[in-house]
């Protein structure tokens, strides 16, 4: 019997396996250098691309001047993959650790939720399958798509906490000894703080611990069990998430106060919110909101669910995260991420509860309402990425496009409209969900990058063109003002900025620039910046070029100009 069974499970294991990274790979890799280049990607591009260029990788710089605001890990990885394939600005290329670090938290979840309910009741009924469907969830929920496309911080320090909790878990839980595991979960959680700094402690590791200790007294004991073991981790996560900032206090001690103050004041004084600001939270979920919604309802979801999930944990999880999320003054959608793993956990809950009652027929009639709820929701987005591809009159919305979104949403939208016509079933909505969202990934995010340069005004010159200009291209760059750090990133080099001392320029120690001609970039009139003792010495700026910062010309537009000496040939 056991000899029969065993190729099922195997080939069971193997899709379910298959499925998930087919997803991690749409969710995260396809299309990876459709959006263009974000703030936050900018900022950690630049820096890789000066740690390859020959700069420091424990020190880093971005345009020249000291970058210490975030920690180095995510910057490392992406020189790393510089240092491996060449330097590059292909952004689908630059973006993969990001990539690969939101497919490392999805499989570490994919862990942590089999450890979370691989003891309960409904777990016998097939094994492994609500941790499964848990994975699937978070593959392809709206927040971790988009934060794992995007080359910044958020998604390394969550995805590296996730694991840690996974294998905390995982140690804790054994009978025998678990020095390998505890360790483990210290050095993911070191690489957390070596991300974010201790962002993820206390929006992750804080809030499970809370409830998973404080809420169930027999994991205190296996705590206990294993308490030198969860010493030694400990011990790991705070010497090589310390590691670095110790090094910085070390050799750069008086910028690193500096920076450690602006963060700190900077959590209530910029991008303050509202304390209800992250009240929507269930809806960045995307196609998985609605199930969100009605998981966290507690006289409705709790005696369904808990036979599959920790409820009262997952549910925990989620409203401790929101709390300590909503007392910080600066708030963006990103920060929700770590919200995410414990929504994916609840809703994979719901879902297992709702197949095993259609299966078994005891469906209530809230259930069916909102599995018909949950099915008329995809049908509408069905019927409405053809109508609006065919609306918006924008290149690249006709031809193939269009077409093959008619036939891919056609085709889901006719498969979830005889669910509703026939009793739903929960996994061929569940199937329909991430075919829906894998096809608006595939088809529309190539279109994404047309749609963000809809009203923009055709023809204006970019720091790209600056770039082709022959007369500019030998030169040393330098800026009068503070560059924004996406033009730098277009730049292709760095452009420092310089402060053109009012002595003479002979005198100056910064005279060193003047040896040879200096193409200059300035926000203002290029003439009105230089002191009456450089005009004396026989230096002029020439103004040879202008570019704007944005794709209107509301955005603003700077000058280039060549700064050299009377009597020296230009170029």
């Amino acid at each position: 019997m056991h000899q029969d069974n065993t190729p099922p499970l195997r080939l069971r294991a193997w899709g379910r396996w298959a499925s998930v990274v087919a997803v991690c790979i749409t969710s995260f890799f396809v299309h990876g250098g459709a959006p263009e280049v974000s703030l936050m990607e900018a900022r950690n591009f630049v820096a890789a691309r000066e740690m390859v260029a020959g700069g420091s990788w424990l020190i880093p710089t971005m345009n020249g001047e000291l970058r210490l605001a975030k920690p180095p890990f995510p910057t490392w990885a992406v020189a790393a993959l510089q240092k491996l394939v060449g330097p590059t600005e292909n952004l689908a290329l630059l973006r993969l650790p990001a990539a690969f670090a939101a497919t490392l938290l999805v499989l570490f979840f994919w862990g942590l939720a089999r450890e979370l309910t691989r003891h309960l009741p409904g777990d016998a009924e097939d094994s492994g399958r609500t941790a499964w469907l848990g994975a699937l969830v978070l593959a392809s929920s709206l927040l971790v798509i988009t934060t794992g496309r995007e080359g910044q911080w958020d998604i390394f320090a969550v995805s590296m906490m996730v694991g840690a909790l996974w294998l905390l878990v995982k140690g804790w839980q054994r009978a025998g000894q678990a020095w390998g595991w505890l360790a483990g979960a210290g050095v993911l959680g070191g690489l957390s703080l070596l991300s974010k700094g201790p962002v993820a402690l206390y929006t992750v590791l804080f809030p499970f611990l809370l409830i998973y200790l404080v809420g169930y007294p027999q994991h205190r004991q296996h705590v206990r069990r294993h308490l030198p073991g969860t010493l030694l981790g400990l011990g790991l996560l705070l010497g090589i998430g310390c590691s670095w900032p110790w090094y910085i206090y070390q050799h750069v001690a008086p910028a690193a106060v500096t920076v450690a103050r602006t963060e700190i004041s900077s959590w209530g004084e910029r991008h303050v919110k509202p304390f209800w600001f992250y009240a929507p939270f269930a809806a960045f979920t995307g196609i998985w909101a609605l199930v969100a919604l009605v998981s966290l309802v507690w006289p409705y979801a709790r005696p369904r669910v808990q036979r599959y999930i920790p409820y009262a944990l997952a549910l925990g999880w989620v409203l401790i995260s929101l709390l300590l999320l909503s007392l910080v003054p600066e708030k963006k959608e990103r920060y929700m991420l770590p919200l995410m793993p414990p929504l994916a956990l609840l809703v994979a809950g719901l879902i297992r509860y709702w197949e095993a009652a259609v299966a078994a027929k005891r469906s209530t009639r809230s259930d069916l309402t909102l599995l018909r709820v949950w099915g008329g929701i995809l049908l509408v987005v069905c019927l409405a990425v053809p109508v609006a591809l065919f609306v918006i009159d924008l290149p690249g919305t006709k031809g193939a496009r269009l077409w093959a979104s008619v036939v891919v949403f056609g085709v889901v939208g006719a498969y979830v409209l005889r669910q509703l016509v026939r009793l739903p079933r929960p996994t061929a909505l569940t199937g329909a969900s991430l075919t829906g969202m894998a096809a608006l990934l595939i088809l529309l995010l190539p279109f994404y990058p047309v749609w963000e340069r809809r009203r923009d005004t055709v023809g204006l010159r970019q720091m790209r063109d600056i770039r082709r200009h022959v007369a500019l291209q030998s030169m040393r760059w330098v800026s009068l003002d503070t560059l924004h750090v996406k033009q730098v990133w277009a730049a292709g080099r760095a452009v420092p900025i310089w402060h053109l001392p009012p002595t003479s320029p002979i005198s100056s120690p910064q005279g060193a620039v003047t040896a040879g001609p200096v193409a200059v970039f300035s926000a203002a009139p290029l003439q009105s910046r230089l002191p009456l003792a450089w005009r004396q010495a026989g230096f002029r700026i020439t103004q040879v070029d202008s570019f704007y910062l944005g794709g209107k010309k509301e955005s603003g537009y700077w000058m280039v100009g060549i700064l050299n000496r009377l009597g020296t040939k230009k170029p």
